[in-house]
């Protein structure tokens, strides 16, 4: 099934809230609840990722069922994950690096993407593909926050979205940064709340994160 969603623009999608909750869905039908609680909470993107199963099924969901939430895909590793995450109607495309056979399938699509970098090279590589913004991953391991304002030295017109080990204590000192449009995070929805269907919880904790900024 072939969803036609005009995807928004990767400069709008990291200016919709200041956290991009990174989501691992375990059961496709706990997707569509999830996504209003975010929602209702302020927080108008989800990135859902295809570390499970229920990844797929979970994307087509949201993006079917949940109007005014901007839902895409993270973990797309694959040429064919590019072309199914596509097709289940994701608006956005996160990868965790930049090889060649999966970066040009993402770039063929014309679906915004935030492809990942660690290093000084694989950033000025994907500036050369034409993404001034990008996925800073895996951020406190690769040098978190200190490595980021280094690297808007020589860097300056590059913009990021650091996802990996940021937490809610210290997601605003990324966020102070100007290289920073947002962060990317696994602390709203937590695999207990999750599992549990505490969508209030959820709600409460997207409600909070919308207020940093």
């Amino acid at each position: 099934m072939t969803h036609s969603i005009v995807a928004p623009s990767l400069h709008d999608l990291l200016g919709i809230a200041p956290v991009v909750p990174v989501v691992v869905v375990n059961e496709v039908a706990d997707a569509v609840p999830l996504a209003q609680a975010l929602l209702r909470g302020g927080i108008g993107i989800v990135e859902i990722t295809l570390r499970t199963a229920a990844g797929l099924g979970a994307i087509e969901r949201v993006a079917a069922e949940v109007p005014g939430m901007v839902v895409g895909a993270g973990t797309v590793v694959t040429p064919a994950q590019v072309e199914a995450v596509t097709a289940a109607g994701a608006q956005f495309l996160v990868t965790p690096g930049s090889p060649d056979r999966v970066l040009n399938a993402a770039l063929a699509t014309g679906v915004p993407l935030l492809a990942g970098a660690s290093t000084i090279t694989e950033m000025m590589r994907l500036a050369e593909h034409g993404l001034e913004a990008m996925k800073f991953f895996p951020a406190e391991a690769s040098g978190g926050r200190d490595y980021l304002a280094a690297v808007a030295g020589p860097l300056p017109h590059l913009r990021f979205c650091p996802t990996g080990g940021i937490t809610a204590v210290t997601a605003p000192s990324y966020l102070a940064l100007p290289s920073v449009a947002c962060v990317g995070g696994s602390w709203i929805t937590p695999k207990d709340a999750i599992a549990e269907g505490a969508w209030n919880v959820v709600e409460a904790l997207a409600r909070d994160t919308a207020a940093l900024r």
